[in-house]
């Protein structure tokens, strides 16, 4: 049996998604006559209660979309050190926008209203502005760790006192409301745009949504234009996210549930010294001397099972929709005759 925990995108469309992508009604998205992206817009806009949103094909594009339209160049982007925007997009911050970056060292990736607050710089000619706060949830390099709507409305609070705009990497949000039970329309509130990815727990082969209020998606349309993003019958993509989010979003909760089991698990073996919090599908642990993650992770392969390496002595695991309850009965008797 081969399993993959490289990462929740390694997902395949299950043969109901496939049918509902064949089935699609398309047109060309460019021109805005496409359907069923334009049905699933509307209905990722509807779902947090904005006005608008614009599907794309990564989120990465949909972040850096973001950052472009709520920044100028010599602005600046405040976020956790573990940001997907600084860790895992290129620069793209200062690539496609001009804009510094301001790294605060939160909690597994999470900050603070006060935190943000102290990061503000003042307004002189050789320092960056800062005009935008990046929130991630849950945050990837921080163990898949969330922020519930009580921790947010204090950062939302502060960055309208401050002027400054507040974006969601919502890579893996659902992953987050499953377990809180918060709505999405409750988030939508607290943010000024907000990006939610299809393609990985959800099981979409590809696509994001940039939701936000018209003018903010009219400008983001644009954007994507210009970063080569307009795509053509892309309503045959846009017909899983829909199954997606209709079908999908129920069985995060198994996902995350697995991904705890085999926390529990990784604690109690000898050669594992430390794993984070597992709060929703993502593990990560880190390894005694008995193993580098390198040698650790050969082993694993030996044994059918593919997780990738977090640092030196570092090692994720992601569990996803195509990660089986067999599955993880044969991870869990991997791991304990591993020494």
């Amino acid at each position: 049996m081969k399993i993959n925990l490289i990462s929740d995108t390694v997902t395949q469309p299950t043969p109901e998604m496939l049918e509902a992508m064949m089935q699609a009604e398309v047109g060309d998205d460019v021109f805005g006559e496409d359907p069923t992206v334009n049905a699933l817009e509307a209905k990722a806009a509807s779902l947090f209660g904005k006005e608008a949103a614009v599907f794309c094909p990564s989120g990465t594009m949909t972040n850096q979309i973001a950052i472009k339209v709520h920044t100028q160049p010599l602005d600046e982007v405040i976020c956790d050190e573990y940001s997907h925007i600084y860790q895992y997009e290129t620069g793209g911050y200062a690539y496609n926008s001009g804009v510094a970056i301001n790294l605060i060292k939160g909690q597994h990736g999470k900050i603070t209203a006060e935190q943000i607050k102290a990061a503000i710089k003042p307004v002189y000619d050789w320092l960056p502005l800062s005009k935008l706060v990046v929130l991630e949830n849950t945050c990837n390099k921080g163990g898949g760790s969330y922020y519930t709507l009580d921790e947010i409305r204090p950062i939302r609070s502060l960055c309208i006192e401050q002027n400054l705009g507040l974006h969601l990497d919502g890579a893996r949000l659902f992953n987050a409301l499953v377990e809180t039970k918060e709505s999405t329309q409750d988030v939508g509130m607290l943010f000024d745009s907000i990006s939610i990815c299809l393609s990985k727990g959800l099981g979409a082969p590809v696509g994001s949504l940039l939701i936000g209020d018209s003018d903010f998606i009219r400008q983001a349309r644009r954007i994507r234009k210009v970063m080569g993003g307009g795509m053509r019958q892309a309503g045959y993509l846009a017909a899983a996210g829909v199954y997606a989010l209709d079908h999908h979003v129920a069985k995060l909760k198994e996902d995350n549930r697995r991904a705890r089991v085999i926390g529990e698990m990784l604690e109690s073996l000898s050669y594992v010294d430390n794993v984070r919090p597992v709060k929703s599908n993502i593990l990560i642990f880190d390894l005694n001397e008995a193993y580098t993650a390198e040698s650790y992770l050969a082993q694993l392969a030996n044994h059918g099972i593919k997780a990738s390496a977090f640092g030196p002595q570092t090692v994720r695991f992601v569990t996803h929709l195509d990660f089986t309850e067999e599955m993880l009965e044969q991870v869990l008797e991997v791991l304990k005759r591993m020494t």
